[in-house]
């Protein structure tokens, strides 16, 4: 299944997206969310599915180099509550993100309402409940959940099982930080009516534990590990599995059809 191939060119120090959207909040309003996509070491956790990887850079940056794309980004976003940081990776991946690189963007962000970044649940622990101490912004982490098929889980590479998605959950929970889940739509190893039941399976999973947010994301080509014979699920199946999970009404459900626009 696994083909070579290179990344794209990018800057260290820039961050290689930057761009503002609308979103459903949790109050129930339609608020803006300015986004930063920063340009940072690759994350160590090859998994299957992710094409995050082709806008990484092969070595750690230097110290404030984050902090840094961060700062111009945010000079060039129109004035939003919330912000979305992620890092193609894990936020507090010190090989990502260093440590001093965190506070220093925590300054930055003093007034916004919400930060959200992203993290793998086996890096959730000491160090982001002490940056969401020190952070002012209410923080939300989001998390890959994937799928809660038992066969295809372990198959996607992502070192996780789904007890260690549920205990960081728990973690976070218990620090006051909302926890948002990222959900697959067919994976290579599904059908595409597999694929629509074990998304709705790995939502009602997320709503148990206390997931407050999920985002269900049709698996798109990897030109490092899936098959160019890979067909995506059609637009229909994840209008399907987002009025299902809307349905249950135990939070918010988005669709992530932005390869469709």
């Amino acid at each position: 299944m696994q083909r070579l191939t290179v990344k794209n060119k990018v800057n260290p120090e820039e961050a290689y997206g930057v761009f503002c959207e609308d979103e459903l909040t949790r109050s129930g309003r339609v608020e803006k969310h300015n986004i930063i996509l920063t340009t940072n070491k690759e994350c160590p956790f090859k998994c299957v599915m992710c094409d995050l990887w082709q806008n990484t850079l092969d070595e750690r940056v230097d110290d404030g180099a984050v902090a840094s794309q961060v700062k111009t980004a945010l000079a060039s976003l129109p004035k939003a509550p919330h912000l979305k940081l992620y890092n193609a990776g894990s936020f507090f991946d010190r090989q990502s993100i260093p440590e001093q690189d965190t506070f220093q963007i925590a300054d930055l962000i003093a007034d916004y309402e919400t930060l959200i970044v992203e993290a793998h649940p086996k890096i959730i622990g000491k160090s982001c409940f002490e940056f969401a101490d020190y952070l002012k912004p209410q923080l939300d982490v989001a998390m890959g959940l994937e799928t809660v098929d038992p066969e295809v889980l372990p198959k996607l590479n992502k070192s996780m099982t789904l007890d260690d998605f549920e205990r960081a959950t728990q973690k976070l929970l218990e620090h006051d930080i909302f926890v948002r889940a990222f959900v697959l739509l067919r994976t290579p190893w599904h059908s595409e009516e597999e694929g629509a039941h074990w998304a709705k399976e790995s939502i009602d999973f997320a709503h148990a534990i206390g997931v407050e947010c999920v985002s269900v994301i049709p698996l798109r080509q990897n030109p490092r590990q899936i098959d160019e014979a890979f067909i995506p699920p059609r637009i229909e199946v994840l209008e399907e599995v987002v009025e299902y999970g809307l349905s249950k009404n135990k939070g918010r459900v988005f669709g992530d059809a932005w390869d469709e626009a």
